[in-house]
């Protein structure tokens, strides 16, 4: 079995916290080292108790999907001999309620558009194959009860 870790810190210092108005902001240190300032939603907790600028977990939750989505798409157009010169992709999730009234994560749509060059292209329906086989390979789409989506992006 393997472990991923992520270390959060918070630290109120002198702010009040009993009455609730303390910044949510706080620092995510992930195993590789890297920090990430990430912050309660806006939408969730007003600012200035919330920090527009930090990645909130709902956002972050959208970027894992994303990221593992594409990560299994480069590997697998490499695999197949397709150079991939740039991928983006403008990743959206949407949040609702679900059938006992709680709020949760309903979908994400992922979006990407992909570019290529070389000999090989792929053709319009060797990259959504591609796509079909990254959803079906990434390891977080598994994990989660919302529905994920991706609807490529073509010119």
């Amino acid at each position: 079995m393997i472990k991923h870790t992520a270390e959060l810190t918070w630290i109120r210092e002198d702010q009040p916290f009993l009455d609730n108005r303390y910044s949510r902001r706080h620092m995510a240190r992930f195993d590789g080292g890297e920090q990430l300032p990430m912050s309660s939603s806006p939408d969730v907790v007003p600012s200035p108790m919330s920090d527009p600028s930090a990645v909130d977990p709902e956002e972050a939750f959208v970027a894992s999907l994303a990221s593992c989505h594409m990560l299994w798409f480069l590997s697998l157009a490499a695999r197949q001999g397709f150079r991939v010169d740039s991928y983006r992709d403008a990743a959206t999730g949407t949040m609702g309620r679900d059938d006992q009234g709680r709020t949760v994560m309903r979908d994400v749509l992922l979006r990407p558009r992909v570019d290529f060059s070389g000999d090989a292209l792929p053709s319009r329906e060797q990259v959504e194959q591609l796509h079909h086989q990254a959803h079906d390979t990434c390891y977080l789409a598994h994990s989660v009860r919302c529905d994920v989506r991706c609807e490529p992006v073509f010119e």
